[in-house]
């Protein structure tokens, strides 16, 4: 706070005011939740800070192990050789900036009257940089080289299968054949079974809202209470989360490479060894700084975007 000390535009008591009622506001600022961001905030993709804020990339190594042993014969001497490869990958990382600021004005009347200083602008400033991680954490920055979950070469995408007797691939659409949503749910956990061999096994599912109120509310079949998301839990007990997220809906473009917009659902495991959400610096907010008649202060965070070390770990169904 030396700058905002020793400026010649605030008098002592003004000083004083603008110093705590900054801390605070500033304090406040980091307590904010935004709930609806669901990325930022780490409630469906872990948060890593591994990496040091002063890195310009995050390298990160996949390693596969091949061979195998077999039965020898006695005193063998060509026993069959195992090894290890590794694949090195890396991810950039970029800063994130905005700021607020306070007029000479704002400060005198709040010294004057006792007034606090408005907390909405810190506010602003935190939710705006969230806002942007957010969306980096779903769908990448292409122009900086920043990887989200829905825009990264190691998730697999495949599409929603025709019902059989609806003949219909959107979820609202197969109605009242609910059985058919309930096959599709199944196939996005079985796939990843299948797909890697029965070793990973998916413990999260991301849906847009509308479908996940339409398996919330509606009944697997008449005369019965048990809702499709209930049997569905009920009969896949690796699955402990199934949540809405907005930026399921209307994808654009599409991980496969099909003509988008299109709603889709999404399963994973939930654990940062599978995915990460690289943020080296949190957001921080700096001293106040002097320009002209007012005070500015400036915010800045580091994002790497989503690493997804693992092939085949996070599936995508388009189409639902």
């Amino acid at each position: 706070m030396k700058d905002i000390i020793n400026s010649p535009r605030l008098d002592a008591n003004e000083t004083i005011y603008f110093v705590e009622q900054l801390n605070f506001v500033k304090a406040k600022a980091y307590e904010k939740k935004y709930p609806l961001l669901k990325a930022a905030s780490g409630m469906v993709i872990p948060i890593s800070q591994e990496a040091d804020s002063a890195d310009e990339t995050i390298t990160y190594e996949y390693f596969d192990k091949v061979g195998m042993a077999r039965i020898i014969a006695n005193y063998a001497d060509d026993l069959p050789r195992v090894d290890v490869h590794g694949t090195r990958f890396t991810s950039n990382i970029r800063g994130i900036g905005d700021s607020y600021e306070y007029s000479i004005q704002d400060i005198r009347k709040g010294a004057r009257t006792g007034k606090s200083l408005p907390q909405r602008k810190a506010d602003a400033a935190r939710k705006g940089n969230d806002q942007l991680v957010d969306k980096i954490a779903w769908y990448g920055d292409t122009e900086y080289g920043l990887l989200g979950l829905l825009n990264n070469p190691n998730i697999t995408a495949g599409v929603v299968a025709t019902g059989g007797t609806s003949t219909k691939k959107k979820w609202a659409e197969k109605l009242p054949y609910t059985e058919e949503i309930l096959d599709d749910m199944n196939d996005a956990v079985t796939d990843t079974f299948e797909l890697t061999n029965g070793i990973e096994i998916p413990d999260t599912m991301l849906l847009p809202i509308a479908q996940q109120a339409l398996v919330a509310k509606t009944r697997l079949a008449a005369g019965t209470d048990t809702t499709i998301l209930q049997f569905f839990l009920a009969n896949n007990p690796s699955i402990t989360t199934v949540e809405w997220v907005n930026e399921m809906k209307a994808v654009d473009p599409l991980p496969s490479g099909d003509t988008g917009p299109k709603d889709v659902m999404v399963t994973y495991r939930r654990d940062p060894e599978y995915l990460s959400l690289e943020l080296p610096q949190m957001f921080e907010q700096f001293p106040a700084q002097e320009k002209n008649l007012s005070f500015v202060i400036n915010c800045h965070s580091r994002c790497g975007g989503v690493i997804i070390p693992y092939p085949l770990v996070v599936r995508v169904v388009e189409g639902i």
